[in-house]
């Protein structure tokens, strides 16, 4: 089954039949024939605009698309784009494709250059599309009406072709409502621009101008690092983390004083910190998701805190506004889980809170850790002569299991810089395509014929036939499973943890650099039934994972 709860508008469109147009508490969200296959109704992503909602699922399906290689969606107000595996990028809507607002075209085959028509982002404002390609150069497509694409106005009202914006770009920045945009550069420099009415652009009082016409960098941000930045309609909220204050992680917002959250009369023309007794503490914000006049927060002791809420989108049972950050109530989670498991997503006056089991941070740790100097035990030089440390035994299991595929990896690096080497062990660890362009070239070496898991298997099984246990250490105890389990398990990850235990001890005693978080969502990749693998969970592995603390 899917967890998916709908708060808010429920008018345009109506997503819940034989309901109000007002939802002021959340309701189960069901899909048509759920039943029938619940495992490929795991959702991933939920985007939504005024008129229309598009659900992403696990299987890279998504509800009205036939593809089924998608890794994202995003909706404006007036379009919508979906973004295949492949780094194309097909949308439809009345300022991409006026004559025929049902068909979807190919809009990065539209550009110029190119060699820079594979995608590795999309997002959406209110009438325009942004596009970030894996060179690290942002196009934009659809309207201009308030300079949200970086040019006067009067000289460029919209486009129907993509156009180059700026280069060197690692983030977008926009919303499904917003008629602003921002973009960070690879030194954490922020640019701006478009509607700047009430300040949401946080360039500061001294800027009268109510349209930023080209992208202007961002002054007096706040010290730390750039998660995420999420745009509303006339508000903006910044995310903020410094591992020099506690908590890490601080929100920032500025524009409309009725939905910026800082609870003051008059309009924020400056980013300006949130503060609430419900950031203090060890709590810690993993995600935000802002709507046309709201937001919503996820924090990692379990809280949902929101503010705004004209149309019931806080899910509080009225739609009284608020102007200063609330903790919401929380529904009851599936299996009492972590919230980690959770995610929000906030449409133009409506909001999801939806359950999608997650490994990316697990993932993440994992490729962190086998970075670390003993284990990282084959070098490779790359074109500018760098030396770059690598994992053998992930290598030896991904690559055939062939020194030769290993020669072919070492003829590729040596020819690419040292952030495209790094890329291309990412996706190697991960299996995460996370540079297409770079992809098209390593996977051919990629073992693709033979089934990973069954390489474990026989490797676990037959060289170690006497070891059939798997032993994890947490808290200063030992927990034990059967390793078969854990090996068709480890599909997902592609022989990570292998090489994670590949010690004599055959123990995890690095696990405990992982974080809390991602032991969590390593406890659900376990113990859930959601991923099917052909392999029954045995009920020692349910004992064991319930008697933990």
């Amino acid at each position: 089954m899917n967890d998916c709860l709908f708060f808010g508008s429920n008018e345009y469109p109506k997503l819940i039949k034989n309901k109000p147009n007002e939802i002021i508490k959340p309701i189960q969200f069901k899909f048509e024939n759920e039943n029938e296959n619940e495992n490929e109704k795991q959702i991933k992503q939920i985007s939504s605009g005024i008129f229309s909602t598009i659900f992403l699922f696990k299987n890279g399906k998504a509800i009205e698309y036939l593809n089924k290689n998608i890794q994202k969606v995003t909706v404006g107000v007036r379009n919508e784009a979906i973004l295949t595996k492949e780094g194309n990028v097909f949308a439809k809507g009345k300022d991409i494709n006026p004559k025929n607002l049902k068909e979807f075209i190919n809009i990065s085959s539209l550009i110029e250059d190119t060699n820079d028509r594979i995608i590795e982002d999309i997002v959406s404002g209110a009438y325009s599309i942004y596009l970030l390609t894996s060179n690290q150069n942002v196009y934009g497509i659809g309207s201009n009406h308030f300079c949200q694409l970086g040019f006067d106005s009067e000289t460029l009202k919209k486009t129907e072709k993509p156009i180059l914006m700026m280069k060197n770009v690692s983030k977008i920045f926009s919303g499904n409502s917003s008629h602003h945009i921002f973009l960070l550069n690879s030194n954490q420099e922020l640019f701006g621009s478009g509607n700047n009415q009430y300040g949401q652009l946080g360039l500061g009082e001294s800027i009268e101008e109510t349209k930023i016409q080209k992208l202007t960098k961002i002054q007096n941000i706040p010290k730390g690092k750039i998660i995420d930045i999420k745009c509303g309609g006339i508000h903006s909220i910044m995310l903020i983390e410094n591992q020099n204050q506690n908590p890490k992680r601080k929100l920032y917002s500025c524009g409309d004083y009725r939905y910026n959250g800082l609870g003051k009369y008059g309009n924020i023309y400056e980013f300006t910190e949130i503060k609430s007794s419900l950031f203090e503490n060890d709590d810690n914000i993993i995600e935000i998701s802002v709507g046309n006049d709201h937001t919503l927060i996820l924090t990692s002791n379990s809280k949902l805190i929101g503010f705004g809420n004209d149309y019931g989108e806080l899910g509080t049972g009225d739609t009284k506004s608020q102007r200063i950050p609330i903790q919401i109530k929380l529904p009851k989670l599936r299996f009492n889980e972590n919230i980690s498991n959770y995610h929000i997503s906030c449409g133009d006056s409506n909001s999801f809170l939806y359950y999608s089991p997650s490994f990316s941070n697990l993932e993440e740790d994992l490729i962190k850790l086998f970075r670390r100097k003993e284990f990282c035990n084959i070098s490779f030089k790359t074109e500018n002569g760098e030396i770059i440390k690598a994992h053998k035994l992930i290598l030896k299991y991904r690559l055939n299991q062939n020194q030769n595929q290993i020669e072919k990896l070492k003829e590729i690096i040596s020819k690419k810089s040292i952030k495209e080497s790094n890329q291309i062990f990412e996706m190697i660890y991960s299996n995460r395509i996370i540079n297409p362009k770079l992809y098209s070239e390593i996977k051919e070496i990629i073992n693709s014929n033979e089934k990973i898991e069954e390489t474990m298997k026989r490797i676990y099984l037959n060289e170690n036939e006497n070891e059939k246990d798997f032993i994890i250490e947490r808290k200063e105890k030992q927990y034990k499973f059967p390793k078969l389990i854990l090996i068709m398990r480890s599909e997902l990850y592609r022989g990570m943890f292998l090489s994670v235990t590949e010690d004599k001890s055959n123990k995890v005693t690095d696990y405990s650099e992982l974080s809390n978080k991602s032991f969590q969502i390593f406890e659900y990749w376990i113990y859930s039934n959601q991923i099917k693998d052909g392999v029954r969970i045995t009920q020692e592995i349910i004992n064991e994972i319930q008697n933990w603390n």
